[in-house]
């Protein structure tokens, strides 16, 4: 027999308990009964859902599922937000470092960092919050409306009913604005047409209209091709049923694709017909004009703007980033007029200008000019010559020709008196002898010195005594010097020998005088004199 699986703590409880059943069997001892008073049979266990078949119970039992006795610990309430108890004056050993609460320490503080906090200027100390535990049951803790206040949704009530209230006062507004400017209207004029009449019955104010008729916006219809069937939401068709499916406008197999998921075409399945007789010309045409390609346009400002270091982004603030594209249009638009005037302002404009006359644009004209044999006007005004936009016939300087008028060895000047130098002052024909004059006194010059330099003078060569050569019988030498020279031989021959008294920087002098020669052969030392070895 299947009897109730019961934990017990110690073998003298199991023994108590089996000794409970069998007087109860025996009718010594009370039946244990369930909360409706009926005796709980022993040999049904209460775990089951049903009792075997063989026990004879009179109904099963599940309530050792579940507490059934509600526990008077548990509470409704919830706590008290933002609830104070006390105010301190000074800050308090353990409390926070940052505001001063005991409630809570620095990790936990909810407040803004101070730069220097409560426990140490002792000033602004927070109160101290309420904290309230709760014993919810099963069903509090997990209730999510749990400390909600009913009493909160009426501001939303309120402010639907408001928005309600403004849209039937502006509607009214409008209707009776309509009904004036008709009224008006005929007065103005009597005759009214029929078209004007059907017009008018046809403009019903949008709040007379019932929902369920709304241009289909309320329809629902049923989903097709799946198991649940569930409805669609609402649903508006945009296209007349009269119209072929784009699907059916080119039947060849190779013609444009038709996707059935996304029920799209981008390309044009009539590529061949005339653009006026068609009304569709793939998906791909919408995408490039009309209000898509200046979404496009705002997306790609938006992005360059991101980059260049604006805040913007098109998806969190889509009216700002529209509202700076607009800004950025027109400022273009500024500087791209502004810099256009400045280029007109400058250079002209010679599309707006008046027409150039024929003189200037073909050198001719209409006009009858008659000559003589000798080439003098007849009949009729000799035709001017065009001018340049440059100054023509402008002297300077009291010239009398204008640069350029003469030219000599590869050089530029004046006509009047043959200058090269455009700033010099006119001199007239004495300028022109006076530069005749030095230019033949150059030649001559020239000339006279080629002869001198073919015919040189002779010179008297100087021989000086110099190394390895023989002394001149009538050489006079200082007595002073060569004294100096000795010394200076001396002093040459002790640093030869010691190379450590040479100093760093040594100077050499490659002058070498008569004396220093004399010293040098005084000093020499000759190997094939027999007394060399006494001179020192």
């Amino acid at each position: 027999m299947a009897t109730a699986s019961v934990a017990f703590k110690s073998r003298e409880d199991h023994r108590k308990q089996l000794e409970l059943e069998e007087a109860r069997k025996a009718g010594l001892a009370p039946a244990e009964v369930d909360e409706d008073g009926k005796e709980i049979n022993p040999h049904i266990p209460q775990y089951m859902s049903s009792a075997p078949w063989y026990l004879n119970a009179e109904r099963p039992s599940l309530k050792h599922q579940r507490k059934w006795k509600s526990d008077p610990n548990y509470t409704k309430s919830w706590y008290d937000r933002g609830a104070k108890i006390h105010q301190a004056d000074k800050y308090r050993k353990g409390a926070c470092e940052n505001c001063g609460a005991m409630t809570h320490d620095s990790k936990s503080c909810m407040e803004r960092p101070r730069k220097v906090g409560a426990k140490w200027t002792n000033m602004h100390i927070a109160p101290d919050e309420k904290i309230e535990t709760f014993e919810l049951d099963y069903d509090g803790k997990r209730d999510r409306w749990n400390g909600y206040d009913p009493a909160t949704y009426a501001r939303v009530i309120e402010r639907y009913e408001a928005r309600d209230e403004a849209r039937r006062k502006f509607l009214k507004e409008q209707q009776l604005k309509k009904l004036e400017e008709k009224n008006t209207k005929q007065n103005e004029d009597d005759e009214v047409s029929a078209e004007d009449e059907d017009e008018d019955d046809l403009k019903v104010d949008e709040a007379k209209v019932d929902e369920s008729k709304q241009m289909d916006f309320a329809k629902v219809e049923k989903r097709v091709r799946t198991t649940g069937g569930g409805s669609t939401g609402t649903v508006r068709n945009l296209r007349i049923r009269e119209d072929t499916a784009k699907y059916l406008l080119n039947l060849d197999v190779n013609s444009a694709y038709y996707d059935p998921k996304t029920r799209s075409m981008r390309e044009d399945p009539l590529p061949d017909v005339d653009p006026n007789e068609k009304f569709y010309e793939g998906d791909n045409q919408y995408r490039i004009s009309g209000q898509a390609l200046d979404f496009k346009q705002l997306n790609v400002h938006a992005w360059e703007a991101f980059d260049k270091g604006q805040d913007i982004h098109m998806q969190a603030a889509p009216s700002q980033a529209e509202l700076l594209y607009k800004n950025y249009k027109v400022i273009k638009e500024k500087l791209k007029s502004h810099t256009k005037d400045a280029i007109m302002e400058k250079y002209g404009n010679a599309a707006d200008e008046e027409q150039l006359p024929r003189e200037l644009l073909l050198g001719q004209s209409e006009r009858q000019v008659e000559y003589d044999r000798a080439g003098r006007i007849v009949k009729g005004l000799e035709m001017a010559l065009p001018k340049s936009k440059y100054e023509e016939d402008v002297f300077i300087n009291n010239h009398t020709s204008v640069w350029g008028s003469w030219w000599k060895d590869h050089q530029w000047g004046y006509k009047c008196c043959k200058q090269t130098i455009r700033n010099s002052y006119c001199t007239g024909a004495a300028g022109i002898e006076a530069a005749e004059a030095s230019a033949d006194l150059m030649k001559s010059n020239i000339a006279r010195k080629a002869t001198s330099e073919d015919t040189p003078a002779p010179t008297e060569e100087k021989k000086l005594a110099t190394w390895g050569s023989e002394v001149p019988d009538d050489l006079v030498l200082d007595q002073k010097k060569l004294t100096e020279s000795l010394k200076k031989e001396d002093e040459r021959r002790k640093e030869e020998k010691d190379e450590r008294k040479r100093k760093y920087n040594v100077r050499w002098n490659d002058e070498v005088t008569a004396e220093d020669m004399e010293a040098y052969r005084m000093k020499k030392v000759h190997h094939d004199d027999p007394m060399k070895d006494f001179l020192n």
